[in-house]
């Protein structure tokens, strides 16, 4: 059963201020980072994906915390959850929603479906065939559903995490690159450290702590974060750097393809994001480091698997061979 947080003494953007936005970010990293222990870096990047109006792709193995990381950023921002448990028999009227007629009044009445909330889990996306998964990326896409000639706008903010299990798993249907793209970010929990495992160990029941999580920010304060990212700078220095990154990707015979239009745009709206978390108003270098790995290496294919490089490695490549100044 999913768990909300009471909105009633929410703060908002004009309530914050003389508080720097950046405190109540921090706050919201302190408080699911006591549910999702010793992950600081992909709990950031999270908050990054979601301020920067994307969606996040999570591929990692059964039981790493991939719900508890959705339900945790849902309970930080008072957003409506919703989790779509993905199958082979799910239907796009299971996600949309669908026109019943009530015979009581003689007319057609539309029922919501799941993915009209802010925040939607779609849990193990890669189980369901590939129409059940075109119906939700067109809804990320395009922000709105039509169902029966009529378009309905999705609630904003609109923030997708689509979990899927490893390809090797049995059962599932691999996303093709044309939705990978719509996808901002990906990441992978992976394994806590010994440590965070311990105090897991000791730890109450995690449905017990995401219960008991305070509000950080509202809704209303996501959105105005996410308008203030286009007032952060980027120099034609910057700009250089990145647009190296993207030529490299096209140019290197390890690439099958490089990173689209949309995949540059990614990393530069991340690369502001992440300034603008960190109380920066202009972007540098280290911003587009941060945030390369979680943008690319969903988007790029080596040209031959035996190569033997994963794309944990394409961005490491990139880091190592872009120099971030011209010569």
């Amino acid at each position: 059963m999913e768990q909300t947080v009471s909105k009633e003494e929410s703060p908002t953007v004009s309530d914050i201020a003389p508080v720097k936005i950046q405190d109540k970010i921090e706050e919201a990293v302190s408080e699911i980072g006591n549910v999702i222990l010793g992950k600081e870096k992909q709990i950031r990047l999270s908050l990054c994906c979601l301020f920067a109006g994307g969606h996040l792709l999570m591929e990692d193995k059964p039981g790493m915390g991939k719900t508890t990381l959705s339900q945790a950023l849902a309970n930080a921002f008072g957003l409506d959850y919703s989790r779509i448990q993905f199958t082979s028999d799910l239907l796009p009227a299971d996600i949309l929603g669908v026109t019943i007629y009530d015979q009581s009044n003689g007319e057609f009445s539309f029922h919501q479906g799941p993915i009209f909330s802010n925040l939607v889990l779609a849990d193990e996306i890669n189980r369901t065939t590939p129409k059940t998964q075109s119906a939700l990326l067109e809804a990320m896409e395009e922000g709105q559903v039509s169902i029966d000639n009529k378009t309905m706008v999705l609630p904003r903010p609109f923030f997708v995490i689509a979990t899927q299990n490893p390809v090797s798993f049995a059962g599932t249907y691999p996303l093709p690159e044309s939705q990978l793209d719509r996808f901002l970010m990906r990441l992978q929990i992976g394994y806590p450290d010994p440590e965070a495992e311990r105090e897991l160990l000791n730890n109450r029941d995690q449905r017990e702590k995401i219960a008991g999580m305070k509000q950080a920010l509202s809704p209303e304060d996501v959105i105005q974060i996410s308008k203030q990212i286009t007032q952060v700078h980027t120099t034609d220095t910057l700009l250089d750097y990145v647009q190296r990154i993207i030529a490299y990707t096209r140019q290197d015979n390890l690439f099958s393809f490089g990173l689209s239009p949309r995949g540059a745009m990614a990393l530069t709206r991340s690369a502001r994001t992440w300034a603008l978390m960190h109380d920066r108003m202009h972007v540098i270098p280290e911003d587009v480091q941060m945030v390369l790995p979680a943008v690319v290496d969903h988007r790029l294919r080596a040209i031959s698997d035996a190569s033997g490089r994963s794309g944990e490695s394409y961005s490491q490549r990139l880091l190592n061979e872009v120099d971030i100044f011209s010569e």
